[in-house]
């Protein structure tokens, strides 16, 4: 089955976007961005911003993103994918990338959340002069990093919120 990206989450005041690969089960049947319990995603972005955003109805934490110059979108804007591992991609459609980074005049840097989303991201803004930041994967897939590693990385993001 196909598998469709949401619309980006980013306007003018983005200073920095975070970029996914593709939405998961859990959050496709939501229609929200990291709405599977166990993603960090909203524990990891609330500690930059020092907010605690995981306890907040979905468009309280929109809200805050952009209130903070967060935006968020995905690398893929279709693909093949039984399940929700980035492993099971398949026929890829990439996002396109720079039709909005062109229109995001506020923004410093672009972070890629996971492996997947940062090689196929890299591919398309690699010369647009931005800071690209690799972030260890927010997914409950990946569990190599303990929580407060991947904290501290993705810490780096309130440098190009400032």
């Amino acid at each position: 089955m196909r598998r469709h990206a949401f619309a980006p989450h980013a306007g003018p005041g983005t200073r920095v976007l975070i970029l996914g690969s593709l939405p998961g089960e859990a959050s496709l049947a939501a229609g929200e961005y990291y709405a599977h319990p166990r993603n960090l995603f909203w524990h990891l972005v609330g500690s930059v911003i020092g907010r605690d955003l995981a306890d907040l109805p979905y468009p309280e934490r929109l809200a805050a993103l952009e209130a903070a110059g967060i935006g968020v979108w995905d690398t893929i804007a279709s693909a093949r994918r039984a399940g929700s591992l980035d492993a099971a991609i398949r026929d890829e459609e990439a996002a396109p990338l720079p039709d909005l980074v062109a229109r995001l005049p506020q923004l410093r840097a672009v972070a890629f959340n996971g492996r997947k989303a940062s090689a196929i991201g890299r591919r398309q803004l690699g010369g647009t002069g931005f800071t690209l930041l690799d972030l260890p994967s927010s997914s409950p897939a990946y569990a190599a990093i303990p929580l407060a590693d991947k904290q501290r990385l993705w810490a780096r993001l309130a440098d190009f919120l400032a």
